[in-house]
């Protein structure tokens, strides 16, 4: 567990009455995070971008590869994300001094090769099913903790949408809202009245997942969700004598959500519903969060159905 001194995350002492404060806990920084959707950055563009109060500069060179850095300069602290590409390299727009993908300052244009300062902290970036992730942590471990597949966002019998969000609230509160479904009850008016029933919880390290059954007990479900649903259903790929079935899992510091129509707890189908969310904290004190994540809803074996429904699904989600 990691707990705010200042600005700086440190590791929470076992006696420190605030190591058993989850809202004190911050988000452990030896992990990778989303900081900028891939599209986000063509070749030559800057995007200053914050993890937990660290200011990050992300910019994609001539190559194509994107880089991320410490965003200021080490001569007068001006943030490099105003400054220009070239090349592989980002020179400051202030007095031009320029810095490689690795943070090593190698030019300052009044001064000789011999005589170059050092540089900024540079960060270990990657893309991943169109997400730029940073990994603001202990670099050596990067390579052990890469991010794997985001659910089904890249599968082309998903329809998939993005998910782009800056809520007011410590990254703890939004992997408890969607561990707890009881949350459904907010949103009755759209989907009328859900009961849930835990059947099943399992944690580990830097793991925890939940299971659900549901049904509703009043009201209607939205159009996307009673057409793409019932026709489910209708293929025979539900069981009539089985609840729906809903698993929530965190893998630190990412979470997924899937949902199957009318399984048992051993599915072993495609659900109906994928869910990817990960919430990068944004000021030092992590009260602020910028959740990525994409929502993959099954396409109906009815070509362009998906098209028609979208809209609905765009609506409540």
């Amino acid at each position: 567990m990691y707990e705010k001194d200042s600005n700086l995350l440190a590791p929470a002492q076992a006696n420190s009455p605030k190591a058993f404060d989850l809202r004190q806990v911050g988000a452990h920084p030896d992990y990778w995070y989303p900081l900028a959707w891939s599209d986000e950055l063509r070749a030559g563009r800057v995007l200053g971008r914050r993890f937990a109060g660290q200011p990050v500069a992300i910019y994609r060179g001539k190559s194509g590869q994107v880089f991320a850095l410490e965003d200021r300069c080490a001569h007068r602290q001006v943030p490099l994300h105003l400054g220009v590409v070239c090349g592989d390299e980002l020179k400051c727009h202030y007095h031009g001094w320029t810095y490689g993908g690795s943070g090593q300052c190698v030019e300052v244009p009044y001064l000789g090769k011999e005589r170059l300062p050092n540089g900024v902290r540079s960060y270990p970036a990657r893309e991943v099913d169109g997400l730029i992730f940073v990994f603001p942590g202990d670099s050596a471990l990067a390579q052990s903790r890469l991010p794997t597949a985001l659910g089904a966002s890249q599968r082309k019998d998903y329809k998939t949408r993005r998910l782009n969000r800056e809520v007011a609230c410590h990254y703890t509160f939004m992997h408890e809202n969607l561990f707890d479904m009881n949350h459904q009850f907010l949103h009755r008016k759209q989907m009328g009245s859900i009961r849930a029933q835990c059947i099943g919880r399992q944690h580990g390290e830097q793991w925890a997942q939940v299971e659900y059954s549901f049904s509703r007990t009043e009201g209607r479900p939205s159009v996307g969700e009673q057409v793409i649903v019932d026709l489910v259903r209708k293929r025979g790929q539900a069981r009539k004598d089985f609840r729906d079935h809903m698993r929530i899992r965190t893998d630190y510091p990412a979470q997924n959500l899937k949902v199957w129509v009318g399984r048992d707890i051993e599915v072993t189908q495609d659900p109906v519903l994928d869910v990817w969310l990960c919430y990068t904290p944004l000021d030092a004190e992590q009260r602020t969060n910028r959740t990525y994540g994409y929502l993959s809803v099954k396409k109906p074996p009815i070509p362009g159905l998906i098209h028609l429904v979208w809209p609905f699904v765009v609506w409540f989600t």
